[in-house]
């Protein structure tokens, strides 16, 4: 048996706001309308969540995205981008091109507990490899018409365990599951 066979596997959570039809961004890309749907008054629970976390997994439209900010707002976490296309180099950045059981198990090795999966492509390839723990999807009162989806196409129905609901005045609600 290998060591990252032995290692314990890190807990992989999504955490992610969607419109009520079930766009994640707008079909360029964008995300101002979240900004407009959502109260900046209420607490949705991000920072008891990202406190948890020891590293974030992104798909690369997710990163493109952020690219800009120096430094990232993560703190030290490291941060891991899927990707097939050749980016620029990013010293606080690792960029492969890994399968979700090959990213698992190099977490594994590493020591990592609690991994951060964000980004519609790649939440939906890693609930296609049935390594996802939990998500908590925030699901914002606006309708987009069109754009970038949550969920992509993933084998057979995916049974999932209900755990909270929370709503808030704005409309906000957000909904916590366990696979």
């Amino acid at each position: 048996m290998s060591s990252a066979e032995t290692a314990l596997r890190p807990r992989l959570s999504v955490y992610i706001a969607t419109s009520l039809d079930g766009y994640i961004a707008t079909t360029d890309g964008n995300l101002d309308w979240l900004d407009e749907a959502v109260d900046p008054a209420e607490d949705y629970g991000w920072e008891p969540f990202i406190e948890g976390i020891d590293a974030l997994a992104m798909g690369r439209g997710t990163y493109d995205y952020i690219a800009y900010l120096d430094p990232l707002p993560f703190g030290t976490r490291p941060v891991f981008v899927f990707t097939h296309r050749p980016p620029a180099d990013r010293p606080d950045v690792t960029f492969w091109s890994r399968t979700p059981q090959e990213a698992v198990d190099a977490w594994s090795e590493a020591g990592l507990r609690h991994v951060y999966v964000d980004g519609g492509r790649l939440i939906s390839d890693f609930l296609a490899a049935d390594l996802v723990d939990d998500l908590t999807i925030t699901i914002a009162p606006v309708l987009l018409g069109g754009g970038l989806p949550l969920f992509h196409r993933i084998p057979g129905p995916r049974p999932l365990r209900r755990t909270a609901v929370q709503s808030w005045p704005s409309g906000v609600l957000q909904v916590r599951y366990e696979t």
